[in-house]
């Protein structure tokens, strides 16, 4: 596959731009796999290229029933950051952070990452006393984070309201080098990759049921014809508790809408994301002059892509009392994203109770900013059979040891 520079730019400009190949092919499933990825989103597409790039497995199949990226990956707000307390956490999402810092040139495609900066509000002195003990873990971790007093963070976001009587401004945890990529090129990109090792992304493909034989995986059944394979990745977020029950087996997942929406276009007014955490909102502005903000998931499982108006309601009312300037914006469009949510709101990247079949979900409403990391870990879950470091707390025998990796208390969110 031919690589992407100025200079092709300019080639291709003198020739009207008509010698662009595809960037990944789109080809019919072959009979058998080393290895099939179901779920062509980011953390799928993640597995299959680290699983050719890192460990030399290349007969791969990425199976997706939709279209490439038509799921969380591109129904999320962007956010990039490894500020975690927990050091499982704290640990893959560095990972993941830091991978991001060349994945364009690791891609040769354009993923748009920019470090802008990322700043969680203290908005009340529990969560002043948690954040201030978060740094202390940070720097333990190895991850660079600061606690700012309130006048570093009118001076970062001079648009914010720090004295507002419901929500005063008691400082921030300032992460850097966190901030926005996005997320549609990050998919393309590791499809490009992908398809450049020769790997299948077979698209308008579902999965109707998974073949064992003796305990162990052979195969998968699908709208297109039977395909075999000798190891399984399932990497479907909040619909994996479908995919497990085909394959016999439960996992400890809720699913639910987690929902945004975008302002009309203004000038540019605020160039760090920041995340009110006590009042479930958080707000970046895109390239495009639009105000990215994101709030909490519903209160009932469900599998809609819509997100429900109390939402929308609470998240922006609490918001313009933080951000008077915003009050007049018009919002442009909303959408919803289908989360899988597990107790202590922590991933899962496990094996499973039939050999050869391994998953990867649970990301909850993380799952955007973790996609390199997940996609490390997973690749080296599958392609060794058996978790590395990064993966080695998340599995699923923890729920029955009682071993929670419990971020939702640890946060205050689970974002």
């Amino acid at each position: 596959m031919r690589r992407y520079s100025m200079f092709a730019v300019a080639r291709e400009a003198l020739r009207f731009h008509a010698g662009w190949e595809r960037a990944w092919k789109s080809p019919e499933p072959k009979s058998h796999y080393d290895v099939i990825v179901v779920g062509a989103g980011g953390h799928g597409l993640a597995t299959a290229y680290y699983l050719g790039k890192v460990h030399g497995i290349r007969n791969v199949a990425v199976i997706e029933k939709g279209w490439l990226g038509g799921g969380n990956t591109g129904r999320n707000t962007t956010i990039i950051r490894s500020n975690y307390l927990q050091d499982p956490s704290a640990a893959i999402y560095e990972k993941a952070r830091s991978l991001y810092e060349d994945l364009s040139q690791d891609l040769n495609y354009n993923v748009m990452f920019s470090p802008r900066g990322l700043l969680m509000l203290a908005q009340s002195e529990h969560e002043r006393r948690g954040y201030q003990r978060t740094v202390y873990a940070n720097n333990l971790q190895g991850i660079e984070t600061e606690w700012i007093t309130p006048q570093k963070v009118k001076e970062l976001v001079p648009i914010l309201n720090i004295e507002g009587p419901r929500y005063p401004v008691l400082g921030a945890l300032y992460q850097e080098r966190g901030g926005t990529a996005r997320h549609d090129a990050v998919a393309w990109g590791y499809a490009r990759g992908c398809s450049a090792m020769g790997m299948d992304i077979i698209q308008q493909c579902e999965v109707t049921g998974v073949r064992t034989e003796g305990g162990k995986v052979v195969g998968i059944d699908t709208t297109k014809g039977a395909i075999g394979c000798s190891k399984l990745a399932m990497v479907v977020a909040g619909h994996s508790s479908v995919l497990a029950e085909m394959a016999g087996f439960r996992l400890p997942i809720e699913s639910m809408a987690l929902q945004a929406w975008v302002s009309e276009p203004i000038k540019p007014a605020i160039d760090v994301v920041v995340m009110a955490n006590l009042v479930h909102g958080y707000m970046s502005q895109s390239d495009k002059g639009e105000l990215v903000i994101g709030g909490g998931t519903d209160g009932f499982n469900n599998y809609t892509q819509r997100g429900s108006w109390h939402h929308v309601e609470e998240t922006t009312r609490a918001l313009v009392e933080t951000f008077p300037i915003i009050s007049r914006l018009k919002m442009l469009r909303q959408w919803g994203g289908i989360v899988d949510m597990t107790g202590d709101r922590s991933p899962i990247l496990s094996k499973t109770p039939v050999e050869n079949i391994f998953v990867n979900c649970g990301w909850g409403t993380g799952g955007f900013k973790s996609i390199p990391g997940s996609g490390w870990a997973m690749a080296e879950l599958v392609a060794k059979g058996e978790p590395g470091p990064l993966a080695a707390e998340f599995g699923l025998i923890r729920f029955r040891e009682g071993r929670f990796i419990d971020e939702s208390v640890a946060a205050g969110v689970a974002h």
